[in-house]
């Protein structure tokens, strides 16, 4: 399992919202490279880069933020916020980006999700966001009344790879995540799952991984100490 430490971007600096929240931010570095940069002295080796006013707002907001990040981390960076067309996603891969993550495009347009997967393979993830038990859009503000399963079995049949699942209600609250979900889900598709949201202790990491997910991703958790990185990527090796 890969651990994906993760920088929410907004204006430009490194922030965590709580349960998807715009209106209930903690800004935690005015400068997102330095934050990249001690994950990887820590032993990280990627990275999760959400673009938050990309993904209220369909543009590419923080664009040369990402491209620095990629650029000077080190870190195979996965990328998410906003990408809404093939421009993006090529405009991002195109500058080293491991991934594209496909969110609101591939919950209203499938037919384009699976287009991008059939062309560029494994650099293709999509982000199903559980808001409700329905998956949810533009930043989390709109649901769309899909199931969590019914959208990956969906993606599973497009021939998507890689599907970031995040259970909105837990992301940011340190409230531990989801396990039931994450374990329903690997049992029930072969599709490669990244958890996400509400990780908050290092044996949740462990657990995560003994379930042969393939990734987990760690936000509030490392900001506010409750778990060290440098143990944490310690469970890629399970």
């Amino acid at each position: 399992m890969i651990i994906l430490p993760a920088i929410d971007l907004r204006g430009g600096k490194a922030v965590r919202l709580l349960r998807g929240e715009y209106d209930n931010m903690t800004v935690y570095a005015e400068n997102p490279v330095s934050v990249a940069v001690s994950f990887a002295e820590k032993g990280a080796k990627n990275l999760h880069v959400v673009d938050l006013d990309g993904a209220l707002s369909g543009n590419t907001d923080n664009f040369d933020m990402i491209k620095e990040l990629i650029g000077t981390s080190g870190l195979a960076v996965e990328v998410g916020g906003g990408i809404r067309d093939e421009a993006r996603v090529y405009s991002y891969l195109d500058m080293g980006a491991e991934r594209v993550i496909l969110g609101t495009a591939a919950a209203e347009n499938p037919a384009f999700a699976e287009q991008m997967a059939k062309k560029y393979g494994a650099h293709i993830a999509v982000g199903a966001d559980i808001k409700d038990g329905e998956i949810a859009t533009h930043g989390w503000t709109k649901k769309t009344g899909t199931s969590a399963e019914t959208f990956f079995r969906m993606m599973e049949d497009m021939g998507v790879q890689t599907v970031i699942c995040t259970d909105v209600s837990r992301d940011g609250a340190l409230m531990g995540t989801n396990m039931e979900l994450y374990r329903n889900l690997s049992e029930k598709f072969k599709i490669n799952i990244i958890a996400s949201g509400g990780i908050t202790a290092l044996d949740e990491v462990f657990e995560l991984a003994g379930m042969k997910l393939f990734g987990a991703i760690l936000g509030k958790a490392i900001y506010n100490g409750n778990i060290d990185l440098a143990e944490a990527v310690k469970a890629e090796k399970i």
